[in-house]
């Protein structure tokens, strides 16, 4: 019995060993170095220029893209734009446009694309139940010459 008491006991030890933590702390940021050029992806879209006004809006539009290989691209509101294929495009269009009726909706279409995409897309739009469609384009450059023809 006196063997047992005489055994010190152990001392805790208040300390938190960082060693690991550090360790996963520096893989996350390697991976969120590697990942973060890669969520800003985006398409290219050479819109048409013309010399109109640009709309005030109160409410987030939703912004309908058509890239010039014929790809549709949807963004709702605040949400980012996504690629999405003519039957979901109608489908949450329609959702989105019965819950908030006087959302504006605007298309944009690549300057190359082909005309028939853009009535396609147009088609699409209109089944949809958007009662009108604006059309996005780029600020027109100013000419060389002054006289406003290239």
């Amino acid at each position: 019995m006196q063997t047992l008491r005489t055994r010190k006991r152990r001392q805790l030890k208040a300390e938190i060993n960082v060693v690991p933590y550090i360790d996963v702390m520096l893989v996350l940021l390697i991976i969120f170095m590697v990942t973060a050029p890669l969520l800003r992806m985006g398409v290219d879209i050479k819109l048409p220029q013309a010399a109109a006004k640009s709309l005030q809006q109160d409410k987030q539009p939703v912004l309908v893209s058509l890239d010039k290989n014929g790809q549709l691209y949807l963004t709702l509101g605040a949400a980012k734009r996504e690629p999405i294929d003519a039957d979901a495009l109608r489908t949450k269009v329609t959702a989105f446009v019965k819950e908030n009726p006087q959302v504006p909706v605007l298309f944009g279409g690549d300057a190359d694309v082909d005309y028939g995409h853009v009535m396609q897309a147009m088609v699409l739009l209109q089944q949809a139940g958007v009662p009108n469609i604006g059309l996005m384009t780029q600020p027109q450059q100013p000419a060389a010459n002054g006289n406003g023809r290239k």
